[in-house]
């Protein structure tokens, strides 16, 4: 499809390694030509990694758009083969602003990683629970909420069922605090190698309060290059801290987003909750948000909203000193833009303003809001 929408060529390719042979042969006609994946952090990320290795060039459209796009083009939304292909490619032509994909080993790592890392984590969480159900079984009262894998042995060891249903649990939770130990094991290693793969992409995300090497590698991946979003606001919009307006009449108010991306959103509320553990200054906004008359879960959303533009200035000031570096580091926006903490300034508002918003921020919070 050419910039004026004309449509030069169609096909129907295999998804097996012929198929896309023919397809690459193909559009090999078209020397100057990008390709267009509906989902490239998901279900297109294969074919995606595939063009990218044999150095195609290639943009992210998201599945909300080419939707919209199917809709608007065929005034519904049945979808088929030809008219998913045709929405794509009219989001590709149309749109500016599209996540180009780049064919970054480090970050590829660090995905691979951060996935692995994240299915420990899960894991942990599973076996656990089954843990605890099993112990509440076994043991009166059953065992405290944050149990460790030695304390649960160590109460296991004063069980000794007669019956031969007592010892089936008993024997299971055995292997369960087993399982939990090597996994353990195997996460300490893995945050190990993550913390020396962040570091060594020079970014300063670990220096914020509340985030770590799992939570610095997930923001890299999904991020990508923090130059695509124009200010703050964006930001907060795409990875859904920023609260929507539900404004009715004289009625002002506004409504916790669903949307953006859930797994930066839940970096944010990860670093949200250590910052509220501790006599941090994130501590002392939340603290004022509820003195001011919100709930704590609208105080809650506010502290994310703040982390969200204190992450995105400091992202911005990672790539600013990337570019400042000379060749092979990452474009920023200003060379003057200052280092921000991890805690939360304050503003007018912890809401996203239809104007354009002041990319400047500030280092400090006020006493008031």
């Amino acid at each position: 499809m050419t910039s004026d929408e004309t449509i030069l060529g169609t096909g129907r390719f295999g998804t097996d390694r012929d198929g896309y042979k023919d397809m690459v042969t193909y559009a090999k006609q078209w020397p100057d030509r990008v390709w267009a994946i509906e989902g490239c952090q998901g279900i297109g990320r294969h074919i995606a990694n595939r063009l990218l290795a044999d150095g195609e060039q290639v943009v992210d459209v998201p599945p909300k758009l080419s939707a919209r796009a199917r809709v608007f083009a065929t005034g519904q939304g049945r979808k088929t083969d030809a008219t998913d292909a045709h929405s794509i490619a009219l989001v590709g032509t149309r749109m500016a602003g599209l996540r180009p994909l780049v064919n970054d080993e480090q970050l590829a790592v660090l995905r691979i990683l951060a996935d692995r890392r994240r299915s420990l984590g899960e894991d942990h969480t599973r076996m656990v629970s089954q843990l605890h159900q099993l112990l509440l079984e076994l043991i009166p009262g059953g065992a405290k909420k944050s149990l460790s894998a030695a304390q649960a042995k160590v109460l296991l060891a004063t069980v000794r069922p007669r019956d031969a249903a007592g010892k089936a649990r008993r024997r299971v939770a055995a292997e369960l605090i087993a399982d939990l130990e090597r996994i353990y094991q195997r996460s300490k290693q893995a945050d190990k190698e993550l913390k020396d793969l962040v570091a060594a992409t020079g970014t300063t995300l670990m220096d914020l309060h509340g985030i770590g090497p799992s939570g610095a590698a997930r923001l890299l991946i999904e991020v990508g290059a923090v130059i695509r979003f124009p200010d703050r606001g964006h930001f907060a919009s795409w990875n859904g801290t920023a609260p929507i307006d539900a404004s009715s009449g004289d009625q002002v108010r506004h409504r916790l987003s669903r949307a953006g991306n859930r797994q930066i959103n839940r970096v944010l509320h990860i670093m949200a909750t250590v910052q509220l553990r501790r006599p941090t200054e994130g501590r002392a906004y939340f603290d004022r948000k509820k003195a001011a008359g919100k709930t704590s879960m609208e105080a809650m959303r506010a502290l994310k909203r703040r982390l969200s533009d204190i992450v995105y200035r400091q992202m911005i000031n990672d790539a600013t000193a990337a570019m400042a570096t000379g060749p092979g580091g990452h474009r920023g926006t200003s060379a003057n833009s200052s280092v921000t903490g991890s805690h939360p300034y304050t503003g007018s508002s912890e809401k996203s303003l239809p104007e354009p918003a002041d990319s400047n921020l500030r280092t400090s919070i006020q006493t008031t809001s």
